[in-house]
Order: C-alpha cells, then sequence, then structure tokens
C-alpha cells in the first residue's frame, strides 16, 4: 500500500482582479426591465446609446495564484510550507482542504482532513463554542461518543472555560483560534492543515500549539504547516517547500529551504559596511568601517547550521597610533537574553600599542554552541591602559541560526523544544557492569 496521502499533480488557480459590475438585487431587476423599453426609443431617437442606471464596467485582469504546482506528502510527514505574501501558500491550503477548487490539474486526498486556514473558519457564529465542537466532529464524520471522550482535553487547551455557552460570533480573534486549534489538534483527523493563523495567539499560547504539533507528529498524522516563524519550521518540519509567485521553487530539507527563504527575503544583516568615514561609528583612535558573518569558507552567511563552526569579523581603522585596543563583540537573542560576549584574545596582538593603519579581527564560534533562532551582535571597541571608550554599535549584524533533525547536532535523536541560549556538544560516557 502507498505511503503517500496527498498527492497532487499540476495544480493552478487564476483569479479575476479589478471592479466587476455588482450583482443587483430583485428590485433593480425588475426596476431595469420596466425602463427598458424606454431606454430603446429614447436611444432610436437620439441615436446614442446611454447608460441608464449602471455602471461603466471596468476592464478586468486575471492572475495566476497557483501556477502548475505538483507535490507528494507521505503519511506522517509534516511539511513545512514558506514565502512571502501572496506567495500561493494559502491558495494551496484551500485548493486541498476543498474550499476551492483549482482552475488546471487535481489533488487526490487519502485519509480525513482538518483544516485551520483562517479564523473562525468552520464554525458557525450563532452556535457556542461547546455547540461547535459537536458540529466540527459530525462534519469529520465523527460519534457523539468520541467527540465527548476528547471534549475535556478541548476545552482544557483552549482556555475558554468560562465562554463555553457563549456564541462564538461574541469571541475575540484569540479565543476563535485557541478553540479552533485545539478542535483540530485534538479530533485526530489524519491530515491537519494549519495556516499562519497562530500568529494571533499570544506567545505563551503560540509555544503551547508547537509542542502539541509535536505530540501530533509522533502520533504519526499528517501535517501541512505554514508559518512565517522560521524557527519553528525548522524545528518541526525535515521537508519544506518555498513558494513565490504562485510556483514551488524549492523543495527540500527545512534548513536549506529556510537558508534560502531568508536569502531570497533579505531579512537578516549578515554584513554592514560604511562607506562614509564621518557616517561610521568611532572614537578619536579608531574608526569602524565594516563587520560581517562568514562561513567556514570565507563567504558572507546569514543562515548557519548549527553544526558548523563559522567566524564574525571587524574590520576597523586606527587613526591615532600608540594605544592597545580591545575588540569586542555581544550575542542576543531573538527574545533579547543576553548569551555571551567574547574580547579579543589575539596573542599576537593583545597589550600590544597599534600602529595607525587597517586590522581586521576575527572570532571563531565553533559548531554546536549556539542554539536555534535569530541572533544579535553588537561591536565595540575599547582602548585600554588608559581606558578610553571609542563606540558600541548595538544590534550591527543579526543572522539565524538552524537546527536539524538528522541526528547528528546537539539534539540528538530528540525531536522536541530544547530550551536554552547555547546548545554545546558535549562527550557522553557510560559504563556497562553485567551481573
Amino acid at each position: 500500500m502507498s505511503d503517500i496521502v496527498i498527492h497532487a499533480e499540476g495544480l493552478s488557480k487564476q483569479y479575476r482582479i479589478g471592479p466587476r459590475q455588482p450583482y443587483l438585487a430583485l428590485r433593480e431587476v425588475l426596476t431595469d426591465r420596466l425602463y427598458a423599453p424606454f431606454r430603446r426609443l429614447n436611444s432610436l431617437i437620439r441615436r446614442a446609446p446611454t447608460e441608464f442606471g449602471r455602471k461603466k464596467q471596468t476592464a478586468e485582469k486575471w492572475i495566476w495564484a497557483l501556477n502548475d504546482v505538483s507535490l507528494d506528502v507521505k503519511h506522517g510527514e509534516i511539511l513545512g510550507i514558506i514565502g512571502r505574501n501572496g506567495a500561493g501558500k494559502s491558495t494551496l491550503l484551500k485548493i486541498l482542504s476543498r474550499i476551492t477548487r483549482p482552475t488546471v490539474g487535481r489533488a487526490e486526498i487519502f485519509g480525513r482532513i482538518g483544516s485551520l486556514l483562517e479564523v473562525g473558519t468552520g464554525f458557525h457564529p450563532e452556535l457556542s463554542g461547546r455547540e461547535n465542537i459537536y458540529l466540527n466532529g459530525a462534519v469529520l464524520g465523527l460519534k457523539k461518543t468520541e467527540i465527548n471522550r476528547k471534549f475535556d482535553e478541548i476545552i482544557s487547551f483552549a482556555e475558554i472555560e468560562k465562554f463555553l455557552d457563549t456564541p462564538v460570533k461574541r469571541y475575540s480573534s484569540g479565543m476563535y483560534v485557541r478553540l479552533a486549534f485545539a478542535v483540530g489538534a485534538h479530533l485526530e483527523q489524519e491530515i491537519l492543515i494549519i495556516d499562519e493563523v497562530l500568529a494571533v495567539g499570544d506567545a505563551s499560547f503560540q509555544k503551547k500549539c508547537l509542542n502539541k504539533m509535536e505530540d501530533v507528529r509522533q502520533e504519526g498524522r499528517t501535517v501541512l504547516f505554514v508559518s512565517h516563524n522560521m524557527q519553528a519550521i525548522s524545528r518541526l518540519c525535515k521537508r519544506a517547500i518555498l513558494f513565490d509567485e504562485g510556483r514551488v521553487i524549492k523543495d527540500g530539507l527545512s534548513h536549506e529551504v529556510v537558508s534560502q527563504y531568508l536569502d531570497f527575503k533579505k531579512g537578516t544583516n549578515a554584513e554592514r559596511k560604511w562607506s562614509d568615514p564621518y557616517k561610521a561609528p568611532r572614537g578619536e583612535i579608531v574608526r569602524l568601517d565594516a563587520v560581517r558573518v562568514k562561513s567556514e569558507q570565507g563567504h558572507v552567511i546569514d543562515v548557519v547550521d548549527i553544526r558548523h563552526p563559522f567566524r564574525i569579523e571587524m574590520e576597523y581603522e586606527v587613526l591615532k597610533p600608540g594605544y592597545k585596543l580591545m575588540p569586542h563583540f555581544q550575542f542576543r537573542n531573538e527574545e533579547g537574553a543576553d548569551i555571551f560576549s567574547v574580547h579579543d584574545l589575539d596573542p599576537v596582538w593583545r597589550q600590544r600599542e597599534r600602529p595607525k593603519g587597517r586590522f581586521v579581527s576575527v572570532v571563531f564560534i565553533p559548531g554546536n554552541l549556539l542554539s536555534e533562532g535569530m541572533i544579535f551582535v553588537d561591536a565595540g571597541i575599547n582602548a585600554v591602559d588608559p581606558q578610553a571608550y571609542q563606540f558600541h554599535e548595538r544590534d550591527v549584524l543579526a543572522f539565524k541560526v538552524i537546527d536539524n533533525l538528522n541526528g547528528d547536532s546537539a539534539r540528538g535523536d530528540y525531536e522536541g523544544h530544547m530550551t536554552g541560549v547555547v546548545r554545546p556538544m558535549l562527550k557522553w560516557s557510560t559504563q556497562f557492569d553485567p551481573d
């Protein structure tokens, strides 16, 4: 038996954009028919057509929101789907969810599917939260006893006990999302489709949802996950696809796809240069010219594989000779927590007075040290003995650390969330003494 649960072949979707002639109400249709003979008579008299009671129709345009997309998704796979807004991600999910039909192509789904696409999708606004849980379960073909078995878990997860019997039209967007995700995650559909709705929830609920999705993965269910959170994509998905202008431009290991997306998006800043010396960070003794994140091979990179060493370099100009300098970097994560600071310990120039000229100081960061996520770097230089502050440029660099699920990083075979701002790969030893 094939383990393919989603097979899409040549999917394309065309939409009309631009203004269209509005729909007419019954009263307007009857009025239009009533005045039709008079308009024809008036046209004959004046020999010119009129547009009585009508708006001129503006030329319409057509766009391909999805263009020749083919993919297979295996049973138990969590597939990450990323791309810019308007790239075609949501259109694909709506086709797979049977909300809209493709213009061209076909999609085959093997299994019961649940979708969490937009706030409130699948809920009846006049029904209460309790009634919508049973309604969703019934739509999925579940018996009442099956829903009852999961009911308390859903309510506990969604944290809406006080509003359980309130019509959902009175829910906030956050309450909608909590209930919708709880229903989707607990009613055990074979295939779960999740669009970027988790962004509506607060940080603690997002973390709760991501942990639940890890449980879903371990249960062997299939998930299609659209998100702009690259850390979540890298953490949860072994495979990801990148969309742009309705096409799949990359399909592969999630950390490789995320790397291409970040480079494509230019959402990070792996190199800063100051071509104008008067605008560069500086003091009386030294001026900053550039800072860079580089791979082992010497290429500027904005995405770092957690397993690979890399380096950060600072290029600067000594303006006044005779001073001992101490370049330094400070590292923080995306939550603002300090990870560590490093000061120049190069034995060649340590405690030596610097002559005038250009210098490049480099710090080498080993693999399996930083934890996954966005890293921000400050750069500064102080003169020492005597102390003389020169500059400290905050957030001068930003780059992404990507973890993987291949088992050869510091996480080993553990696929769950790992806390901490650093993730060192330490040596282990186990001794066995048989009876």
